[in-house]
């Protein structure tokens, strides 16, 4: 990283993502596995824990401010994406919702509700959104239309956002594709002056 310039953890994750795409769930756990040993990293560190996990004291019994709602869990990761928000959705009822609401994987329906529920605007295909997640390495596909959340979409909620940066890289990438498509113009129009003036030498 030239500059010192220090690395983006979400743009990380994003490669690593696209990189296990094109694996089987038991490969993708291989090659994330293999990966940690090369690293270094011999045992999975514990998945950070919010105030939701932390136990009560013996004299003060657990009350239901300590585990968050769906949409104060939502306004606390900020997902930029829809994709992002269905690994938000799969890992708050996989990890943070109250035991009798948690479950291990979501369908199309809980992601439309999720958005009822935290006042995001509802998705015109969460069906599709869910498969967009799949290939993005968020989630693992179950059956009848089921995803669950996988350990990359794991670290993308618990470590990776919030993230201020997805907008920015996002503009950078804008730019780059406006400043190529300018040169490309000007460099066709460039060979066009050229053409004409070689035809009115020939003449």
């Amino acid at each position: 990283m030239s500059g010192g310039q220090k690395p983006d953890k979400l743009d990380t994750v994003r490669k690593v993502a696209e990189a296990l795409a094109g694996f089987e769930a038991e490969d993708q756990e291989l090659i994330l596995r293999w990966a940690r040993e090369l690293v270094g990293l011999s045992e999975p560190p514990p998945r950070p824990r919010t105030a939701a996990h932390s136990p009560p004291s013996p004299d003060e019994p657990p009350t239901p401010a300590q585990t968050p709602d769906i949409r104060t869990f939502h306004e606390t990761k900020k997902p930029s994406s829809d994709t992002q928000f269905a690994a938000v959705v799969a890992y708050y009822y996989r990890f943070e919702a109250v035991p009798d609401a948690q479950k291990d994987s979501i369908t199309k329906e809980d992601l439309q509700e999720a958005c009822r529920q935290v006042g995001r605007k509802r998705l015109k295909y969460p069906a599709q959104t869910l498969v967009n997640a799949h290939r993005q390495g968020f989630l693992d596909r179950g059956e009848r239309g089921a995803y669950a959340i996988n350990t990359v979409g794991e670290n993308l909620v618990a470590m990776a956002l919030p993230s201020d940066n997805a907008a920015a890289l996002s503009g950078r990438t804008r730019k780059r594709s406006g400043r190529a498509t300018t040169a490309t113009k000007t460099k066709g129009s460039k060979q066009v002056k050229r053409r004409t003036a070689t035809k009115k030498r020939a003449r």
